[in-house]
């Protein structure tokens, strides 16, 4: 029975329904946003729902059989857990918000997609060397922030007026949305010398800090790559070595038949 359930939970045909299944619950989670469909087909949306709910328990009920403790361990696993978990609450009163904590369910796609989980997996490896740079880039926006709200507050209040608006006119900048003809070239030409204080600004801040941050997930990447590859070319390796004794022990095998039949005729 143990290993039926295994073999079932464990198969590629499993994993790929409860992929499907997971992308069409996201579709029919978008198709409820509208007020048309819900008035149409509200009840098998709900219906629905209810059914995706139950096999997501059920698959998590198999999963902690199969995997027994080891399945608490595995963070992709507890993931999946807290996700169910969530949608099993029942929406009463007081638990409205996990009516729309519900979409968090599509994240499962992650867990279930090795590529995603790949990702995700990069993206937590860097963490502490984008929080270094967040830092500094905090640092660079504080002091920018303060320059500009001394420089530009009084004859453009509503994108210097105070240092929270100043943070956000130098984000918009540095997303280099409308930060020329919308922001800089108004501000030119009342303070003809702005560009001095705004192109290092984006030279530093976008292209510099941001390519960082992109060059540190890319390593990441590799690093799971490598040690992937190395993964792999350990289990041959160890496969290679299985083979190898067995084919050593046939030889002696056959050795000692050689040996008796050699034994045999000679009597």
């Amino acid at each position: 029975m143990y290993s039926k359930i295994k073999s079932v939970v464990e198969s590629k045909s499993f994993v790929n329904f409860i992929t499907y299944l997971i992308i069409l619950n996201g579709i029919t989670m978008g198709l409820e946003t509208s007020k048309e469909f819900v008035a149409s087909f509200g009840l098998f949306a709900s219906l629905f729902n209810t059914f995706v709910i139950s096999i997501f328990t059920i698959e998590i009920v198999l999963r902690i059989y199969v995997n027994r403790i080891s399945f608490f361990k595995d963070p992709w696993s507890l993931f999946d857990f807290t996700i169910v978990a969530i949608s099993l609450v029942p929406l009463s009163a007081g638990f409205e918000i996990l009516r729309v904590l519900r979409v968090l369910r599509l994240f499962r796609l992650v867990t279930v997609v090795p590529q995603m989980r790949k990702i995700v997996s990069a993206l937590i490896s860097v963490i502490p060397g984008m929080l270094s740079i967040a830092a500094l880039m905090s640092l660079f926006f504080y002091i920018f922030a303060i320059m500009a709200t001394q420089l530009y507050s009084e004859k453009f209040p509503q994108w210097f007026g105070t240092l929270g608006e100043s943070f956000y006119t130098l984000f918009q900048i540095m997303t280099l949305e409308s930060w020329s003809m919308g922001i800089v070239r108004p501000i030119m030409e009342v303070y003809p010398l702005a560009w001095i204080f705004f192109v290092p600004f984006i030279f530093v801040v976008t292209f510099v800090m941001i390519n960082l941050i992109v060059a540190i997930v890319v390593d990441a990447m590799s690093i799971i790559n490598k040690e992937e590859e190395e993964h792999i070319v350990e289990e041959v390796h160890v496969a290679e070595n299985h083979t190898n004794s067995e084919l050593a022990m046939l030889r002696e095998e056959i050795a000692e038949l050689k040996s008796l039949l050699k034994a045999n005729i000679k009597s």
